[in-house]
């Protein structure tokens, strides 16, 4: 079995791992929950093996590099990042209702890089500007913060609609968390976030110097990675100086993502620029 083949067959697990989760939302049933968390794990961990096999794969093609270097390859690992790190908030706040909003991302990205056809797919031999281990740094760095915001938008449309649902309770249990314990893991995953993106943006500006003799060149997706540091900067600021939660984080998480999918995906295929490659 190749890495196709068992990160194909992850996508399917993530999907059901969300049609449990789902059913758990709707129905309360405590074991479509544990269901749910079991196809997850496992989808994780097919997931981490198929990007081994992956691995593999190159050293016997002869070019041997860790695969984070292009379009279908950083879709893989950020399927991986969300699950991961939903699994740890699943773990820390003791719910399972979180994962028919979180689910769906990490199955979104497995499915489009497992069976689009608009970027190639086989191993090639890494570009010069490719052939470096800031490329491994940059690349999980940024897309441990890009899952976070993922999980953060999806939370903030389950806030959105209990805030303007005319039922909408405060009380909290298994099957319903409050709005407040939901604000709460929404401005942690912005936090968290921000931090790594950060940290992306650092690795990213000494792979540039490495790599093409500047630390910023305002190329098309530094521009854009920067609009997105400012947003989740404003976002969090005002959470700090004016107590922003609610409606107004959830909305600000949502436009934050937005921002991140231009700047991860939008950018490589409409705008041209040192990343292009990315595609």
């Amino acid at each position: 079995m190749d890495s196709f083949q068992v990160l194909g067959a992850t996508t399917f697990v993530y999907l059901a791992a969300t049609f449990f989760y789902t059913a758990f939302t709707i129905f309360k049933v405590e074991k479509l929950s544990v269901l749910g968390t079991i196809l997850t794990v496992a989808g994780l961990v097919a997931n981490i093996a198929g990007i081994g096999l992956r691995w593999v794969e190159t050293y016997q093609s002869g070019y041997g590099y860790v695969p984070l270097s292009n379009m279908y390859e950083s879709l893989i690992f950020f399927a991986l990042s969300i699950a991961a790190v939903y699994l740890v908030i699943e773990h820390v706040y003791k719910t399972k209702m979180l994962g028919s909003f979180v689910l769906p991302f990490a199955f979104i990205a497995m499915a489009y890089a497992s069976y689009s056809s608009e970027f190639g797919k086989g191993i090639k031999p890494l570009l010069p500007a490719l052939q470096s281990n800031w490329l491994v740094a940059h690349v999980i760095t940024c897309f441990i913060g890009y899952a976070a915001f993922a999980i953060a938008s999806g939370l903030a449309i389950l806030s959105l609609s209990k805030h303007y649902s005319k039922t909408s309770q405060d009380g909290e249990n298994e099957a319903s968390l409050s709005l407040t314990k939901v604000d709460e893991i929404i401005y942690r995953m912005l936090v968290f976030g921000f931090l790594w993106l950060t940290a992306g943006i650092v690795t990213g500006a000494v792979w540039a110097n490495s790599a093409w003799g500047t630390y910023w060149s305002w190329d098309p997706k530094e521009t854009w990675s920067l609009i997105t540091w400012f947003i989740y900067a404003l976002a969090l600021h005002a959470r700090y100086t004016r107590g922003w939660d609610g409606v107004r984080m959830s909305l600000m998480a949502l436009i934050g993502f937005i921002s991140v999918i231009f700047t991860y995906y939008g950018v490589n295929f409409l705008l041209s620029g040192l990343h292009s490659y990315g595609g």
